[in-house]
C-alpha cells in the first residue's frame, strides 16, 4: 500500500490556537469594547496581567512612565522593583494638580497611568486635562477603569489610548474566576496583542464564557451596588466612631465636581476611617456578623478590608499616610445584599466600639 501525502490547507483567518484568540474569549473581548468605546481589545488572566502586559509592550529601557501614587499595592511593586531591572524609570505626581503634572514630565515620558477612582482613597482625577496634557506631550495615556466600570465612567471618550480592567471585581461580579483586559486604540491593542501571545497571559476560554455572561447583568447589579453603597455612606457620616467617610458622588468628597462630571453614579466601594485606629479596626472587623472579611472586591456579598494590612501592605507606613491610608481606613465593598442588612450589620459594629 502505498501512503501518500495529504496536503492540509491552513487558513489565516479567524482563531487558531487560543493562547491567542478563542471564540469565547473574542466574544467578551467584544462586549467591554462596545461598552467602552473602544476600537479593540486582548483579555488576560488577571487584571495584573493586563497591567504588566501593557507596561511592557510599550516602555522600553531608558522610557519614563508618570504615575498617580494611589495606585493598587501590586502596581507600585512592580513599578518600584522590578522598572529598575530592565533600565525603565518611574516617578509618581499629584494628579489632582495640572501644573503638578506638567512639572514632572520629562523628556522621555512614554506613558501615564492612573487609576480613577482609586484604590483605596476613591480620589477622582479629573481625565478631561490630564487627556489634554497627553496629547499635546505625545505620551500614551492608560487608566484603570475597575472601580467605576464602562457602566460609570468612560475614559476614552476623554482622550485616555487604553482603559485596563481587573475583569475578576465588578465586571464579573460573583467571585467566581479571574480575568482581566485591556482595550482602546487598535493599533495600540495590537502590540499588546503581540507582547501577549508570546508571553502567555492569556485568558482561559472558560473563564471568558463566565466573564461574558456576567456582562450581561453588569447594568443592573451596578445600579444596585450604587444605590447601597449612597445610603451607607451618607448614614456613616452620621456615626460619632468615624472620622471622614468618602464616596465620590457625596457631596463631602473633595473631588464632588470632577466625578459628577465624568461619572454618572459614584460606584460600589465606600471607604473611610475609625476613631481610634488599628485597635478600633480589629475590633469594628471582629464584630461584622454579614459583612465577609477579605482583600476582594465587586462581589454580590459585602466585603470588608484593611488596606494597611492587605491590599497596600507593600507600601511603608510613610507612603500609605501620603495617600490618606491610615490604619484607621476601612474599605467596603458594598453589595447587593438588601441595604438595611448592611447597614445593620456595619452600624452595630461600630456602635460596639463605644464611641
Amino acid at each position: 500500500m502505498r501512503l501518500t501525502k495529504k496536503t492540509t490547507t491552513i487558513s489565516t483567518a479567524g482563531s487558531s490556537y487560543s493562547r491567542f484568540i478563542n471564540p469565547t474569549v473574542r466574544e467578551f473581548i467584544d462586549k467591554v469594547c462596545a461598552l467602552e468605546g473602544a476600537e479593540d481589545g486582548f483579555a488576560t488572566a488577571t487584571g495584573m496581567a493586563a497591567i504588566f502586559g501593557t507596561f511592557m509592550t510599550f516602555m522600553n529601557s531608558g522610557d519614563h512612565l508618570l504615575s498617580s501614587p494611589a495606585v493598587f499595592g501590586s502596581t507600585h511593586t512592580i513599578l518600584t522593583k522590578y522598572f529598575g531591572r530592565w533600565g525603565m524609570q518611574y516617578s509618581y505626581a499629584d494628579f489632582s494638580s495640572e501644573a503638578a503634572v506638567r512639572a514632572a514630565i520629562r523628556p522621555n515620558t512614554k506613558m501615564m497611568y492612573l487609576e480613577t477612582p482609586t484604590n483605596p482613597g476613591l480620589d477622582v482625577y479629573d481625565l478631561e486635562w490630564i487627556g489634554r496634557v497627553c496629547q499635546e506631550h505625545n505620551i500614551l495615556l492608560v487608566v484603570d477603569n475597575c472601580f467605576a466600570t464602562p457602566l460609570l465612567q468612560t475614559p476614552i471618550s476623554y482622550g485616555a489610548d487604553l482603559v485596563i480592567h481587573s475583569a475578576t471585581k465588578w465586571m464579573e461580579g460573583q467571585g467566581r474566576v479571574l480575568g482581566g483586559i485591556v482595550v482602546g486604540k487598535k493599533e495600540l491593542v495590537r502590540e499588546v496583542y503581540l507582547f501577549c501571545r508570546q508571553t502567555g497571559p492569556s485568558l482561559s476560554p472558560f473563564n471568558a464564557w463566565v466573564l461574558s455572561k456576567s456582562l450581561e447583568t453588569l447594568d443592573v447589579r451596578m445600579q444596585r451596588h450604587c444605590d447601597n453603597a449612597e445610603v451607607l455612606a451618607a448614614r456613616l457620616e452620621q456615626h460619632p466612631a468615624v472620622n471622614w467617610v468618602k464616596y465620590p458622588t457625596l457631596p463631602s468628597h473633595p473631588h464632588y465636581a470632577i466625578a459628577k462630571k465624568q461619572m454618572c453614579r459614584g460606584g460600589g466601594i465606600v471607604v473611610f476611617e475609625l476613631k481610634g485606629g488599628r485597635d478600633a479596626c480589629t475590633r469594628f472587623m471582629n464584630s461584622l456578623q454579614l459583612l465577609t472579611l477579605t482583600s476582594n472586591l465587586g462581589d454580590t456579598r459585602s466585603i470588608a478590608t484593611h488596606p494597611a494590612s492587605t491590599t497596600h501592605s507593600k507600601l511603608t507606613e510613610e507612603e500609605r499616610l501620603a495617600l490618606g491610608i491610615t490604619q484607621g481606613v476601612i474599605r467596603i465593598s458594598v453589595g447587593l445584599e438588601h441595604i438595611s442588612d448592611i447597614q445593620a450589620d456595619i452600624v452595630q459594629a461600630l456602635d460596639g466600639l463605644g464611641v
